[in-house]
């Protein structure tokens, strides 16, 4: 079930025709789903709920990667959150706008008010879709993890209209090779320079390197990541990992040997599963475990 992330006017829209491009393909080797989707201007949340049974409460949004330039909705969003499903959790594949001055006139912005306002969005439907407000993560996917963790460490920032003053803090993060740094020794340029622009002054890139935002609030986080990673160097997680430690936030780092970027749900050159170590971290944390809201 697809629905559309605001019921309102989009925050910053500037008018235009709708070009949202699809592009579909499958991956043999893995049995998955490629998509492809750019040019997003009317954001959308993917609803994926499991059973009424096996529902634990426990809620995830979940942003794909692709650079700030498009979404791989595919192997980092639908596929992921029938897994979740599968282990109790809600889960909600965020399709958000992508930085373009031809779709909104405060682009490094759109971004997280999506992303923000799909937590509000979980929330303020809990209820509806038997979710705890109070065990509502997010997740993201190389550039997506870029925004999940900017969710998590921006806290201060409220960037869409809150007139009820719900939560819009993260319960908890699962970061996947995520793009965190602008130092420019580890930093994967193009998501920068899509985000912020070719010209971004210093202390604009310093404002999204989100190691440096971290603080004590900031959610209790899990990070996965290849050593091998030549599109978004493992530096990235390490440096958030090291961070959150710094802070005293809870936090566990998977590095694995070889992977590259981009592998989804299933790193080939390894018989273990991330998605199962996240899932021992969710449990870890009490949040498998089915509980109501305490208030």
């Amino acid at each position: 079930m697809e629905i559309p992330l605001y019921t309102g006017a989009i925050p910053n829209e500037v008018p235009g025709a709708d070009d949202e491009k699809v592009d579909s393909s499958v991956d043999q080797t893995k049995n998955t789903d490629i998509i492809r989707i750019s040019n997003v201007r009317k954001p959308t949340l993917t609803v994926f709920l499991p059973e009424k049974g096996k529902a634990n409460g426990t809620a995830v949004v979940i942003c794909p990667g692709g650079g700030y330039a498009r979404l791989a909705s595919g192997h980092e969003g639908y596929d992921v959150a029938k897994k979740f499903n599968e282990q109790g959790i809600a889960a909600f594949v965020l399709k958000y706008r992508l930085p373009d001055a031809t779709i909104t006139s405060n682009p490094e912005l759109a971004p997280l008010q999506d992303a923000q306002q799909a937590l509000l969005v979980v929330r303020k439907r809990a209820k509806e879709w038997n979710v705890n407000p109070q065990k509502v993560g997010i997740m993201g996917f190389s550039a997506g993890g870029h925004l999940a963790s900017t969710a998590g460490t921006h806290l201060q920032k409220v960037t869409v209209p809150n007139p009820e003053n719900i939560n819009l803090r993260p319960d908890f993060m699962m970061l996947i090779y995520p793009v965190i740094s602008g130092d420019p020794e580890i930093a994967h340029l193009g998501s920068y320079q899509n985000l912020l622009g070719k010209e971004a002054a210093e202390a604009k890139i310093k404002e999204y390197s989100n190691e440096q935002q971290v603080t004590a609030q900031t959610p209790p986080t899990f990070l996965v990541h290849a050593s091998d990673d030549k599109g978004v160097k493992s530096e990235n997680s390490i440096r958030f990992y090291q961070a959150l430690l710094q802070h005293g936030v809870p936090a566990e780092l998977h590095l694995y040997q070889k992977g590259g970027h981009g592998f989804g749900l299933t790193n080939s050159t390894t018989k273990d599963l991330w998605f199962d170590r996240g899932v021992n971290w969710l449990d870890m944390n009490g949040l498998l475990k089915a509980t109501t809201a305490t208030k």
